[in-house]
């Protein structure tokens, strides 16, 4: 009972609150409070122009058909707008030129077309007002939807899968009208950021993906992404052919496994002729591959490439292998020591696919020492956009400021590629939290131009979803810019890491350890905290991680006096008296970061309050009923990590 009336009595206070601040708004500054929203609308939110302005081509094609409209439905710059083509401008770029009552957006295709026009609307919307000469920095620039074919969504927070696919029918080549209006509204939401491709399913797929009822639904998509300037994918099951029936083994160098992957690739193209080609987790975490047959990933990956190669197609083979091959080896070391030796021996429409730190997604990582050691196959970089260690879609944590740190160490020029682990569901508001959808703009953008800076896609994505009000956008961009380090600090600063409680990943369970698990899923394999100190020796004289690293990063890390202190405990066993910079010990710096992860939470909270008056009431009241969950987590990370590693503390 008691329990019932404190949560009514702080329900209470939170409304009155909120209607303190609601009034004094009202009464003092005369900001009204926005008209509800749900947030389906994404960054996308254009007032339709009831005067459709004079906007022209030179090019007639269904992409360009569609940078027309928007602009026709969108555009209330007062200029008249011209589409031209211009061979001298980069594949998919633009140039945006103004002159006088007159707006021209040149291109050597249709895509370039489309997203000049998106970055017009987007001008408008932020209110610059400049001329614009760009081009991707990346070639292939990829959401990877972990999706499955019953509709969940491995490691998805914001409701099922938004491929609906009995809503699909492959023979008419239709699909429902309500699904239709979502896969729209997703390939505009692409197209504005310049995303090119969708990877459909879930690594750990099914090779049902395949059968032909499946991919003629795939079709449907494929035609309905084509406009947008999107390319469809799929992720393969490596024994496809075997579990479906038509051979009796998966070999990679079987006559008749080649042969019947050459078939499904051409029944492929003849449905889908742009369909861009294969995403495959192989001899991973129980997935098939070719090492079952004692071949190696280039031979697999080789024989798909074969097949797809005619119709220019790209294999994009993840590196993320790890377990039964490399007993005893630190796990972070596993990708080099599997991949290193077959360099160069790929075929060149086939492309490695790592994450961006060697382990898996952490709220911090050192960058993969993977994008140091291939030099001679090309590489895409696998963000997650999806907040698996980062609180899932219940925590407000921006991702740019993490991906900004790793484009820090890997150039873009080494990259041909970059995919994100969607973080896309059937929720109304797309990615379960509101602030969510600043991850998914966020990595649009970067994917783009990896140059580009945090804080400027905060205050885009800000203006764009809710208020261009200045108090509020530059409020809530400190909030964004500092969300990621309070997240590492309540959860795992100093270079913690992957103590999260089994499967869920969620909350924190530092004293993580079961049996009959693989040793390097336990927490205690990562801190290994003891009476001596804390922290995994992966020095010269312990596992030998930094000599992976290039100059001068492997002698850096290595010195546990040069070691950057946000990775200290990723590569060094420390005491827990040890000295640090600030004169403090190690375990009064841990105790200072969860304190101050967990202070940060409670001025997010706080700041909140004040944001009422310059936003719609639903999504204001969801991100603060979602701020006080993040709090309690906070405090729940804190308190359960310091009780156990205290308990080693003299």
């Amino acid at each position: 009972m008691m329990k019932h009336i404190s949560t009514r009595v702080f329900l209470i206070r939170r409304m009155s609150r909120a209607m303190f601040f609601l009034m004094a708004a009202i009464l003092f500054s005369g900001v009204l409070p926005a008209k509800a929203e749900d947030g389906s609308q994404l960054w996308l939110r254009y007032n339709k122009n009831a005067k459709a302005p004079n906007v022209t081509s030179d090019r007639s094609s269904e992409t360009a058909n569609i940078a027309v409209s928007e602009l026709r439905d969108y555009w209330h710059g007062g200029s008249d707008v011209r589409l031209a083509t211009d061979a001298s401008v980069p594949a998919e770029g633009y140039c945006i030129e103004k002159s006088g009552q007159s707006v021209t957006i040149k291109a050597s295709d249709d895509k370039g077309l489309l997203y000049g026009a998106y970055e017009l609307l987007r001008q408008q919307m932020t209110g610059k007002a400049s001329a614009v000469q760009t081009a991707p920095k990346m070639k292939y620039r990829l959401l990877n939807h972990w999706d499955n074919l019953d509709g969940s969504i491995e490691r998805g927070y914001a409701g099922k899968s938004i491929w609906k696919w009995d809503e699909i029918d492959g023979k008419q080549r239709t699909m429902s009208e309500a699904m239709h209006q979502r896969v729209r509204q997703y390939c505009r939401a692409n197209a504005s950021l310049g995303l090119n491709g969708s990877v459909l399913n879930n690594v750990n797929a099914s090779p049902n993906i395949l059968t032909t009822e499946y991919l003629e639904k795939v079709r449907v998509l494929a035609d309905a992404f084509r406009p947008y300037g999107l390319q469809v994918y799929l992720s393969i099951n490596f024994a496809s052919p075997m579990v479906l029936g038509a051979t009796t083994t998966a070999d990679p160098l079987d006559a008749s496994v080649a042969k019947w992957w050459r078939e499904k690739v051409d029944e492929i193209y003849r449905l889908i002729p742009d369909f861009g080609g294969f995403l495959v987790k192989a001899n991973s975490e129980g997935q098939p591959g070719p090492g079952d047959y004692h071949r190696t990933h280039a031979d697999g990956a080789n024989m798909l490439a074969a097949a797809l190669k005619p119709h220019k197609g790209i294999v994009m083979w993840r590196s993320f292998v790890y377990g039964a091959n490399h007993k005893g080896e630190d796990r972070v070391k596993q990708a080099v020591s599997e991949f290193k030796p077959m360099d160069g021996l790929f075929a060149d429409n086939v492309i490695l696919q790592s994450k961006n730190g060697p382990l898996d997604f952490q709220p911090r990582e050192p960058y993969a020492p993977i994008f140091d050691n291939i030099k001679k196959t090309p590489q895409m970089a696998e963000l997650q956009i999806t907040q698996e260690y980062l609180g899932q879609s219940l925590h407000l944590v921006y991702l740019a400021p993490m991906w900004e740190e790793f484009f820090g160490f890997v150039s873009a020029n080494k990259l041909v590629g970059i995919a994100g682990v969607a973080n896309i569901g059937d929720s109304e508001g797309w990615c379960g939290h509101p602030f969510s959808q600043a991850n998914w703009y966020a990595f649009g953008r970067l994917a783009w131009n990896p140059e580009m800076k945090s804080e400027e896609i905060a205050r885009e994505w800000l203006v764009q979803t809710f208020t261009d009000n200045k108090t509020f956008v530059d409020t809530m961009t400190e909030v964004m810019l500092s969300s990621r380090e309070a997240c590492v600090d309540y959860m795992m600063p100093l270079g913690l890491h992957h103590i999260f409680s089994f499967d869920h990943h969620y909350g924190p369970e530092p004293d993580g350890f079961i049996a009959s698990y693989p040793l390097e899923w336990c927490p205690v394999y990562y801190h290994k905290a003891d009476k001596a100190g804390v922290g995994f020796d992966r020095t010269k004289k312990g596992s030998g991680a930094v000599e992976q690293y290039r100059k001068p990063f492997d002698k850096q890390y290595n010195d546990l006096k040069t070691c950057p202190e946000e990775y200290l405990l990723w590569f060094h066993h420390v005491a827990w008296d040890y000295k640090m910079k600030n004169g403090k010990t190690l375990w009064q710096n841990l105790q200072a970061h969860y304190n101050h992860g967990v202070e940060e939470v409670a001025r997010y909270c706080d700041t909140w309050q004040h944001m009422r008056p310059f936003i719609d009431s639903a999504r204001w009241h969801h991100v603060a009923d979602l701020l006080d969950v993040q709090l309690e987590n906070a405090r729940k990370w804190r308190t359960v990590c310091l009780d156990y590693f205290g308990g080693f503390v003299k």
